[in-house]
């Protein structure tokens, strides 16, 4: 049974639509797919509809966070989309999307690099705009070479020349509203040094005392002694062990199912989460 449970769509800053998404799992073998957009459920209804036979569908969304300064991403799975306090909190996240995206393309102007709104609003389509959009631009613009490139401290990376902070939930309250919603909890790639700063496991260990279900130790920002030194960390705190590919299309070059989750650790999330069920396909169109 292989199952990954962090994927993206157009709905936020990837470049399948759902649609797209789930049917690109089907095809790759995938026998469980979460869809986790950056703080929206919007993509949901257009993967259902187009579920493939065989491929199972967990809804969630990956949330915006931040503790002591450090920028984190929650993911949440199975929870009442509708659940209003969430619900809020989601949307106050999302409106400021666009501010912080204006604000980078005025720093890179002053930066000297001509990239303009109307373009990082193309890019974005009918997605929750954020940096991947702005670092695609620099792509066009010959900048740097890869998405990848751009999260530098030389770019857009957490405290670099052309970063802009936005609204970020505090993690605690994160798991509260998550729980509150009927839904579990687990920190994406908590060890991707590369992106910025990370949380120390000490925060770790707080996270798990207020209900923190798992951490995402297989993905592809992991090297073979980060995922050990978590995979240890897990078992001390008690926390389950997540595996997935973080995929974003061809916005990122990593491929659906590249890292995978245990079944008996996606029968867990799926026991605990009373706020949605998994969705099966019959064969969507």
């Amino acid at each position: 049974m292989r199952i990954d449970l962090h994927c993206h769509s157009t709905a936020s800053d990837g470049t399948d639509t759902p649609a797209e998404l789930v049917r690109n799992a089907g095809a790759a073998g995938l026998d469980v797919v979460a869809l986790t957009d950056h703080d929206t459920t919007r993509g949901y209804a257009e993967a259902v509809a187009a579920l493939p036979r065989g491929l199972t569908l967990v809804t969630g969304a990956e949330l915006s966070c931040r503790v002591d300064g450090i920028s984190m991403h929650m993911l949440a799975y199975l929870f009442d989309p509708e659940e209003p306090a969430l619900l809020a909190e989601r949307e106050l996240v999302r409106d400021d999307r666009v501010p912080r995206a204006r604000a980078m393309v005025a720093r890179l102007n002053e930066l000297g690099v001509p990239v303009t709104w109307e373009q990082v609003a193309r890019i974005a389509g009918e997605g929750s705009v954020g940096r991947p959009h702005v670092a695609t631009a620099l792509v066009e613009l010959g900048v740097v070479p890869t998405v990848n490139d751009a999260f530098t401290g030389h770019w857009l990376a957490d405290g670099g020349r052309a970063h802009v902070e936005k609204h970020e939930t505090d993690p605690f309250e994160a798991i509260r509203l998550v729980k509150g919603a009927g839904g579990v909890t687990v920190f994406a790639h908590p060890g991707a040094s590369k992106r910025g700063r990370t949380v120390p496991e000490s925060v770790v260990a707080e996270l798990a005392a207020a209900g923190l279900d798992g951490i995402e130790v297989d993905h592809m920002d992991h090297d073979a002694d980060t995922r050990a030194r978590l995979r240890g960390l897990a078992a001390d705190l008690g926390l389950l062990v997540t595996g997935s590919s973080d995929y974003h299309g061809s916005r990122k070059t990593c491929v659906l199912g590249e890292y995978t989750t245990d079944p008996e650790v996606y029968g867990e999330i799926t026991r605990r989460a009373t706020g949605a069920f998994p969705v099966p396909g019959t064969g969507g169109a």
